[in-house]
């Protein structure tokens, strides 16, 4: 059902996929937009190792939202920064896309655990973050990807 990638010396285990997914702090989300058109948006994420899930935090209302009512099959998007040797101008690039489906969760309880988690990506401010979901939670909702596909590829931007 899934393509496989055409040049496959260029691919990534799987370990080094999650590792990715685990470490970067954003990619692009990708739904089906209105009339068809794809919408991608940059969206932080947490990468659930225990479930295999990724997780994003939304708003109630929005253009994302209403495309996942209608489809929710997406596709998401990491990349890193790279990496390049001194005597090298080129960048070797690795990437991510997983294709999977997106659940809408709007649990409270969950809310903040996954928030948490996703916000300690970016700080340890425990307080910050806790005042942080004391004042948006009520407005957050959970969008839990459950991954079908997984798979990464290195390139070397020459």
């Amino acid at each position: 059902m899934f393509r496989e990638l055409l040049r496959k010396n260029k691919a990534l285990p799987k370990e080094e996929c999650i590792n990715l997914l685990e470490k970067e702090t954003r990619g692009v989300l990708s739904v089906v937009g209105d009339e068809g058109y794809p919408y991608g948006m940059p969206m932080n994420h947490f990468y659930d190792s225990e479930s295999g899930n990724i997780w994003f935090h939304c708003g109630k209302k929005g253009h994302r939202l209403d495309s996942i009512k209608k489809e929710p099959k997406v596709s998401f998007c990491v990349f890193e920064k790279g990496t390049k040797t001194e005597e090298d101008w080129a960048f070797s690039v690795r990437s991510v896309v997983v294709f999977g489906k997106i659940e809408i969760v709007d649990d409270p309880e969950t809310i903040g655990e996954i928030t948490a988690k996703l916000s300690r990506k970016f700080t340890s401010d425990e307080d910050y973050i806790k005042n942080e979901i004391e004042k948006f939670g009520k407005e957050t909702l959970l969008l839990k990807l459950v991954p079908e596909h997984i798979s990464g590829k290195t390139v070397k931007e020459s």
